[in-house]
C-alpha cells in the first residue's frame, strides 16, 4: 500500500454507461433492478439527506450505493415493469467521529432508515490520506527523525497513510487513526525503492495530530535507481512485430444496458466500489431454455499481511477492499497494454465522499481473447483431424493500491465454465537494511529476500474470499457436495493394487462445511440441484476448480487472524441472507476482530436443500525474487466453475469449424 489515489476517485457508486455503436445499447433501453445508481438518483439521495436534515456539507458519504432489491424480486422481474430504487449510505461525521447508515427512497424522496452504528470506522476517503500528510509533515517528532537521516525538504518525502488495523493501543480506541509510512520521492518517479526504514508516524485522524513517531534508528535510504519508464531501462530490446487483433464484423457480444449476452452465456455485471467487479444472474442458454447458475459474484474481501515482526512491518497488515475499496480504485485502462486493442472501454459515473457526481473513463474493459484448442481428436485410420479454436469473452479491471495492483477478470468459456483470473502486480513493499561488506551477509533475513543493494523485500501473503451465490438449476434446491478421492486397500477386490475410488459427501450444516484444500485426496466441492437430473439421470451441478492456494501463517490468536477469519478454511458455506456480503464484516476498518463468517456460522444453520452461498478464501505466498524488482511480472492466481453433470455431455459439440 498505500498512498491511495483518492484524489482522483473518491468512494463511488458506479453506473456504467456505454459510449459505442451497437451491438451496444444505452443503459436506459433496458432498465433493471440491478442498475447501478445513475448520476441524477446520486443527486437526488444526497439532496434527500440533506433536506430531511440527515447530512449537511461537510458530511462525508463514505459509500453511496444501490441497496439491491430482494433477491425474489429481481428474479421474478419483467421487462418493463415498475421496481424499487433504493440506496444504501453510510455518512460520516469526521468532528463528533460518528457512523450512521442510511436506506434512501430514491424515485419518492424519502429516508426509509436512519441509524448511528457505534464503535466502528467507515472505510478510508481522500480526505484521510490528505490528512495524514498534512498532519505528519508539520510534526516536529517527525521533522527530527528526517533531519537524523540528512532529509529537510519534507515536501519529497512521499507519505503512505496505512490503515491501522487494531492491536489493542488504548490510545487508539474510540478514534479513528492511519499509519504514515515514509518513502523519499525527491526527484523521481518511483518512491517505493526509496524507504525511508525504521520510521513510522501513529495519526490521530479525528483530533488531526501525530501520537508517536516510532523510530528505530537510521538505515540508509537505498539510492538505486529504479525508474520504470524506458528511458531509464535503457538499452531496449528489440520489439517484436505487431501483432493485430481484428475483427472485421465486430464483436460477437451483445450488451444491452449492463446485461451481456455471448455464446450462450447471458449476465448482467456492475463495478461496485467496495467489491470490485460483481457479476449478476449468470445463466446458459441450453437449447432455448435459459437455466439460472449463479445469482451473485464478487470478491467479498482481502488481506496482505506482512511476516516481519519489527516495529515498523507488524502494523502492515491491509485489508485492501473493506478498507479502502477495491472499485472505488479502479485506474483507467490503456487499450493495447492493459487490454488489447479489440476491447471496448467503458465509463463509470462515481459518486465522490462529497456526494457529487463524477465520471471516470475507461473503468472497465469487455473483450474476447483466443483461447486455444477447444477440443481435437485425430481418426488415426483415416487421419481425419477435428478440432475447434476456442474464444474466450473477458470481463476486467484494474485496481492501484499503492505500490500494488491488482487485476480482476472474469472469463466465459464456450464449453460452459466460468473463470475469475486474479492478476498481481506492481512494486513490492520493501524495507532498507545495511549490506555487510562483500560475501559476508545473506541474501535474505528470515523475513524477507534481498532484491537490489540495501534493499529488502518481505515475506507477505494476499489472502482473497469471493463470495459466490449459487443458483444451479434455480434458487433455493441446491447442496454442497465434498469430493475425496483415495486408494482402495490391497485385496480381492483390489488384485493388482490398481483401484482408487471418489467418494463424496453431502454437506448438512455450516460446521461440516468449513474445509480445506487436501492434496493428498484431490478434494474438490460441487454444487448440486437434487431436484434437477440431466438425461444421465445425475443431478444438475457445477464444481469449484480450485488453483494456486496456501494456508495462513499468521499465527492463531494473531489480530490479523482475528480480524479476517475467512482465511482459517478455504471453504465455507452459508445459506443466503441478504446483509451478509462481507466475510470480515462490514465494517473492517479498525476492527476487533470476530466478524462476518466465523459469527455468522456459529449458529450451525442448516445448508442442504437450501438457497447456498459458497465463500472461497484463495490465499498466495509470495517469496520474493529479484526478477521481481523493479516491478513485479504478473502473477496469476484463480479458480474455475466447470459444469459437472450440468450438461449431459460436451456443450461445445455446436461450435462450427
Amino acid at each position: 500500500m498505500r498512498a491511495i489515489r483518492f484524489v482522483k476517485t473518491g468512494l463511488v457508486a458506479v453506473v456504467l454507461s456505454c459510449l459505442f455503436s451497437p451491438p451496444i445499447v444505452a443503459q436506459s433501453d433496458f432498465a433493471h433492478p440491478l442498475d447501478p445508481l445513475s448520476k441524477d438518483e446520486i443527486t437526488t439521495v444526497v439532496e434527500t439527506l440533506k433536506t430531511d436534515n440527515k447530512a449537511t456539507d461537510s458530511s462525508r458519504f463514505s459509500t453511496l450505493v444501490l441497496h439491491e432489491p430482494p433477491k425474489a424480486e429481481v428474479l421474478n422481474y419483467k421487462p418493463g415493469a415498475a421496481f424499487r430504487r433504493e440506496a444504501f449510505v453510510v455518512v460520516f461525521e469526521r468532528a463528533a467521529n460518528q457512523t450512521h447508515e442510511a436506506i434512501v427512497d430514491v424515485k419518492n424522496k424519502r429516508v426509509l432508515s436512519w441509524k448511528e452504528i457505534k464503535g466502528v470506522q467507515p472505510s478510508f476517503m481522500q480526505e484521510d490520506f490528505l490528512l495524514v500528510m498534512s498532519v505528519v509533515r508539520g510534526d516536529p517528532a517527525f521533522q527530527a527523525a528526517m533531519q537524523k537521516r540528512g532529509i529537510t525538504d519534507y515536501n519529497n518525502v512521499q507519505l503512505d497513510g496505512w490503515s491501522a488495523g487494531w492491536f489493542g493501543f488504548s490510545d487508539e480506541a474510540n478514534i479513528r487513526v492511519s499509519r504514515a509510512i515514509p518513502f523519499y520521492r525527491g526527484k523521481g518517479k518511483n518512491a517505493y525503492p526509496h524507504p525511508i526504514e525504521g520510521v513510522i508516524a501513529y495519526v490521530d485522524l479525528t483530533n488531526k495530530k501525530v501520537l508517536k513517531v516510532e523510530d528505530t534508528g537510521v538505515v540508509p535510504v537505498p539510492a538505486a535507481n529504479a525508474e520504470l519508464d524506458p528511458e531509464s531501462n535503457a538499452p531496449l530490446r528489440t520489439a517484436p512485430k505487431p501483432l493485430q487483433i481484428v475483427q472485421p464484423d465486430g464483436v460477437s457480444f451483445e450488451l444491452r444496458g449492463n446485461e451481456v449476452r455471448w455464446q450462450n452465456w447471458r449476465f448482467r455485471y456492475a463495478l461496485h466500489p467496495r467489491e470490485g467487479l460483481v457479476l449478476y444472474t449468470v445463466g446458459y442458454e441450453d437449447q432455448g431454455k435459459l437455466r439460472s447458475i449463479l445469482y451473485r459474484g464478487s470478491l467479498s474481501e482481502m488481506v496482505v499481511p506482512y511476516g516481519d515482526p519489527s516495529a515498523g512491518w507488524f502494523i502492515r497488515n491491509a485489508f485492501d477492499e473493506g478498507e479502502y475499496g477495491v472499485g472505488a480504485l479502479a485506474v483507467p485502462l490503456e487499450a493495447n497494454t492493459d487490454v488489447p486493442d479489440n476491447a471496448i472501454l467503458m465509463s463509470a459515473m462515481l459518486a465522490t465522499e462529497r456526494g457529487n457526481p463524477q465520471t471516470r473513463n475507461r473503468a472497465v474493459a469487455l473483450y474476447e481473447r483466443d483461447g486455444g484448442v477447444l477440443w481435437k481428436h485425430v481418426d488415426y485410420l483415416t487421419n481425419r483431424n477435428e478440432s475447434r479454436r476456442a474464444r474466450q469473452l473477458v470481463l476486467s479491471s484494474f485496481a492501484n493500491v499503492g505500490n500494488y495492483e491488482y487485476g480482476f477478470n472474469w472469463v466465459f468459456h464456450q464449453d460452459g465454465t466460468l473463470e475469475m483470473e486474479v492478476l498481481l502486480t506492481g512494486v513490492m513493499s520493501v524495507k532498507g537494511v545495511v549490506a555487510k561488506a562483500e560475501g559476508e551477509h545473506p541474501n535474505h533475513s528470515n523475513y524477507g529476500h534481498l532484491v537490489a543493494p540495501g534493499i529488502e523485500a518481505v515475506h507477505h501473503q494476499h489472502f482473497f474470499n469471493f463470495r459466490l451465490d449459487f443458483d444451479v438449476d434455480g434458487a433455493g434446491t441446491n447442496s454442497v457436495v465434498e469430493q475425496n478421492t483415495m486408494a482402495l486397500p490391497a485385496g480381492k477386490n483390489n488384485p493388482h493394487n490398481n483401484a482408487f475410488a471418489m467418494h463424496e459427501t453431502v454437506f448438512k450444516r455450516e460446521a461440516e462445511a468449513q474445509r480445506q484444500l487436501n492434496l493428498a485426496s484431490a478434494r474438490r466441492w460441487k454444487i448440486i440441484n437434487p431436484q434437477v437430473k440431466n438425461s444421465l439421470g445425475q443431478p444438475t451441478g457445477y464444481l469449484l476448480v480450485t488453483g494456486e492456494n496456501s494456508v495462513t501463517y499468521s499465527g492463531l490468536n494473531s489480530f490479523v487472524r482475528k480480524r479476517a477469519g475467512f482465511m482459517n478454511h478455504h471453504l465455507w458455506v452459508t445459506p443466503h441472507v441478504p446483509d451478509e456480503m462481507n466475510s470480515a464484516g462490514f465494517y473492517v476498518n479498525q476492527s476487533r476482530g470476530g466478524d462476518g463468517l466465523p459469527k455468522w456460522t456459529k449458529g450451525n444453520r442448516a445448508i442442504e436443500n437450501q438457497d447456498v452461498v459458497l465463500w472461497y478464501s484463495m490465499g498466495v505466498t509470495h517469496i520474493p525474487r529479484p526478477e521481481d524488482w523493479p516491478v513485479m511480472p504478473v502473477h496469476k492466481a484463480g479458480f474455475k466453475l466447470m459444469p459437472a453433470g450440468f450438461f449431459a455431455r460436451n456443450p461445445a459439440m455446436d461450435m462450427p469449424k
